[in-house]
């Protein structure tokens, strides 16, 4: 590992990790919005995930007028290990995971600031973001309300009616719970699921309804492609329930059955009926009860009768 201008506190309040592979061209947006607001309790610190275009060149360019910045390098191993490696390395209470490509909104730490100090043991806040899509068009999106419940519904409430919305950039973790629960580096996408599952059952949550990050969407992004989709949905599966406590795990067949059902819907769009049949079947005899809730019975009939 290689680091460059370290500094370390005390008296961090939020580390900023932004991990970064091959995105030279954006990376100053995102530095630039940070740096922006430093104070002497935030940190920022960048992990180069083992970039080949000219990221280290600019990241030595910024260092040079900012010395507190603080640049991890590591050989590529995934958005996951750059996270892990980044809150490691960490010393603030809370972190606040910021990808290379997106920017934090002026005044977006203050904000965050001032919500911890009025509730300290909070282990989560989500914040409203401008969602900004590649026609140039944005949209203020605002955080879903968050209840007191029982982690059990809590889950529920995340993982099988998506009523929680959780989303880097715009939000801020406590960093202790990120180092019980690391993300999954056998996953080379979807890797938040399970932290942000986990981050939600185990502390308290507040919601703001101030902007903290504009974040850009990308018509490339990870989450359409289909190759190896089977195996991720069972590993997404084992590492969400993995860091559950036991009162969740009931939830297992009925999230498993959505994952399935995810493939369903993708296989059916690419026109790959076969396997669209396979996994409806599969989310069928594994939970019907989540299978009749997703609303896809009357598709899923179609398909099986007319094939």
């Amino acid at each position: 590992m290689a680091r460059i201008g370290m500094t370390v506190s005390d008296t961090v309040l939020i580390s900023v990790v932004i991990p970064t592979y091959n995105y030279a061209h954006l990376l100053p947006r995102a530095l630039d919005s940070v740096l922006s607001q430093m104070a002497d309790d935030i940190e920022l610190i960048v992990v180069d995930d083992g970039s080949n275009d000219n990221t280290a060149d600019v990241l030595a360019g910024y260092v040079e007028q900012h010395p507190e910045l603080n640049v991890i390098w590591q050989a590529n191993a995934g958005a996951a290990a750059a996270r892990n490696r980044g809150i490691r390395n960490a010393s603030g209470r809370y972190a606040l995971m910021l990808d290379a490509d997106d920017e934090l909104l002026p005044d977006a730490l203050a904000a965050l600031r001032e919500v911890v100090a009025a509730q300290p043991q909070v282990g989560m806040v989500l914040g409203a973001q401008i969602s900004v899509f590649p026609d140039g068009r944005e949209r203020l999106r605002q955080p879903a309300p968050v209840p007191s419940a029982s982690p059990l519904e809590l889950a529920r409430l995340y993982l099988l009616q998506k009523r929680i919305s959780i989303s880097h950039c715009c939000s801020l973790f406590r960093r202790d719970l990120l180092l019980k629960r690391p993300y999954p580096e056998v996953l080379r996408n979807g890797e938040d699921i399970p932290v942000f599952t986990y981050l939600l059952v185990s502390a308290p949550v507040v919601v703001t309804e101030v902007p903290l990050a504009r974040i850009y969407k990308h018509a490339d992004s990870l989450r359409h492609r289909r190759d190896n989709e089977e195996e991720y949905a069972i590993g997404m599966v084992r590492e969400v329930f993995a860091g559950l406590p036991a009162e969740c795990q009931s939830l297992r067949r009925r999230y498993t059955a959505q994952r399935y059902l995810s493939l369903f819907r993708a296989a059916q769009n690419a026109g790959d009926h076969a396997q669209a049949r396979r996994f409806y079947r599969h989310a069928l005899c594994v939970s019907p009860l989540q299978v009749l809730r997703w609303g896809y019975l009357r598709k899923g009939l179609r398909l099986l009768v007319g094939g």
